[in-house]
């Protein structure tokens, strides 16, 4: 099921491209795929940590590589957002103008791109997935895009190539700081090699700073985030939709699943660098975002800004904190692609997102407008959506990481600052809404089309699942746990009995009922 997964929009590409119908072709294949996606995520066991569904072909014995797949509870939760995602976006694309057949397969090679890259568990396929996934988002700014899409197109590719090198660089090097008795693509020979301590800290240090690099160009963590707001500002809807929903993720989860399981000690040696370029993508960048004009430019910047609550869950190195930067991802991916998604039919109605140019949208756009609201919402953390889940995760295991007796931790103070991030992005968020839907209405909108009856079903799609994460977290965390709760809880162990000065318990046995109790560094009963 998993292989049926990831080569079903990839083999549906293939036959699109050599002539069969684009748009039913693709929806029917992204419907399979997200059915099996669904099962995936409904008949995982929650109380094991392994990967299951696995399936292995070996490629060559000699290096000891293998086409190797397989879930645990964070990659069925990256392989359910990138099916739901995948079918809202060929949902939301309609009739393409020029080169159809094209359009429609270069979404579904970036659907299989990305959760191939989520489901594999072999390093290189890992790698490779996303690689494949890069080049049709190229050509879908370069060929379908808008505005100046000509050189957005190549400032991504030229920004999304220097991340990929120096991440393929720094996976080369994890591959050879292990001991050769223990070298395999496969990650679960890795974690377990790096568990038992075959890395040692120096090499530790010097890798996971390139992983840091790699992925964090991928996922726009500033500096390197110029490229994202212009990209996705320029790119068609569903373009926008599956990559700022979907295959940005791909840095994050890499952090995930390889920097902070095999290099943890070189992860705390570059916490601090890390807390500070998480605050320039909330603090910073939020301020930017509320300085646009244009409905496309807020929601790239948006985006961008709220990558660093995620870095920061991943940054606070325990359960909680991590376990809430999974469950932010899965709420942005789908949050952010449904108000991608209303704006591309926004600009197909009207021509224009420039904020002076519209308003009192909702008179005539009802429905969009409580599409739009409802995004809003769930991006600025209401309570009642998974946003809110994640972000109130993010900053009790951020803040309880950096728990110290008689001064402020670098910890606490990032989650204080992060706290202003929730007021600037309802500041700009609440703002676009008002300036879109709200006030006044020009004289040429008045007889604009409401989005059909058709489109309200990927509108539907993408926010059932955002509120049933956030009046249902815990399904969700007991999913999610269990992937990190053993390697962290090593790690809360081992910081307590070094650090001396720290005022952090040890994490206790875990007594009958608490089993699905978020477990961490900090977390342990006093």
């Amino acid at each position: 099921m998993v292989l049926f997964t990831i080569f079903c929009p990839i083999v549906t590409a293939v036959l699109i491209m050599l002539g069969a119908p684009a748009r039913k072709t693709a929806l029917a294949a992204s419907v399979l795929t997200f059915a099996a996606a669904l099962f995936l995520f409904a008949s995982l066991d929650h109380g094991h940590a392994d990967f299951q569904h696995v399936t292995s072909f070996s490629i060559s014995p000699e290096w000891r590589l293998s086409f190797t797949t397989g879930v645990d509870g964070l990659s069925v939760i990256m392989v359910l957002l990138a099916s739901i995602v995948t079918l809202a976006a060929v949902w939301f694309a309609g009739t393409i103008e020029r080169h159809e057949n094209a359009f429609y397969a270069c979404l579904l090679l970036i659907s299989g791109g990305a959760i191939g890259a989520f489901a594999s568990i072999d390093l290189f396929f890992f790698y490779a997935f996303h690689e494949l996934a890069l080049i049709p988002t190229f050509l879908l700014i370069g060929i379908w895009g808008s505005g100046n899409r000509v050189a957005a197109a190549w400032k991504i590719t030229i920004y999304l190539a220097i991340g990929s090198f120096i991440l393929l660089l720094g996976l080369i090097l994890l591959y050879q700081s292990f001991p050769l008795a223990s070298r395999s693509f496969d990650i679960r020979v890795l974690q377990t090699a790096a568990g038992m301590g075959q890395i040692s800290p120096d090499a530790q240090r010097h890798v996971y700073l390139l992983l840091l690099i790699g992925f964090g160009i991928l996922i726009s963590l500033f500096p390197f985030h110029t490229w994202a707001p212009e990209a996705y500002a320029a790119a068609p809807a569903p373009a926008a939709m599956l990559h700022a929903g979907v295959l940005k993720k791909f840095g994050l989860y890499g952090l995930l699943r390889l920097a902070i399981p095999m290099l943890p000690e070189g992860a705390r040696h570059w916490e601090t660098l890390l807390v500070v370029l998480l605050l320039g993508n909330i603090i910073y960048v939020g301020l930017v975002t509320i300085a646009q004009r244009r409905l496309d430019w807020m929601l790239g910047y948006s985006s961008v800004m709220h990558m660093g609550y995620i870095f920061l869950g991943i940054a606070s190195f325990g359960v909680l904190g991590v376990t809430g930067a999974v469950v932010l991802m899965f709420a942005h991916g789908l949050s952010i692609a449904l108000l991608f998604g209303i704006a591309g039919e926004l600009r197909r109605r009207t021509g224009t997102l420039a904020f002076d140019e519209l308003g009192g949208l909702a008179r005539v756009m009802p429905f969009a407008g409580l599409a739009f609201g409802l995004g809003v919402f769930a991006a600025i953390g209401l309570p009642g959506f998974a946003n809110f889940v994640g972000e109130i995760m993010i900053f009790f295991g951020a803040f309880r990481n950096g728990w110290e007796i008689g001064r402020l931790h670098i910890f606490q103070i990032a989650t204080v600052l992060a706290l202003w991030g929730v007021v600037l992005s309802t500041v700009y968020m609440l703002r676009a809404y008002r300036k879109t839907f709200m006030g006044t209405i020009r004289e040429q909108w008045q007889k604009l089309p409401d989005l059909r009856l058709a489109l309200r079903v990927p509108v539907m799609l993408l926010v059932a699942p955002l509120l049933c994460c956030g009046f249902f977290p815990q399904f969700f965390v007991r999913m999610i746990t269990p992937a990190f709760r053993t390697y962290l809880s090593a790690n809360t162990n081992h910081d307590v009995q070094t650090c001396s000065h720290s005022a952090v318990r040890p994490l206790q046995t875990v007594g009958p009922g608490q089993e699905d109790a978020p477990q961490g560094r900090g977390y342990g009963t006093r």
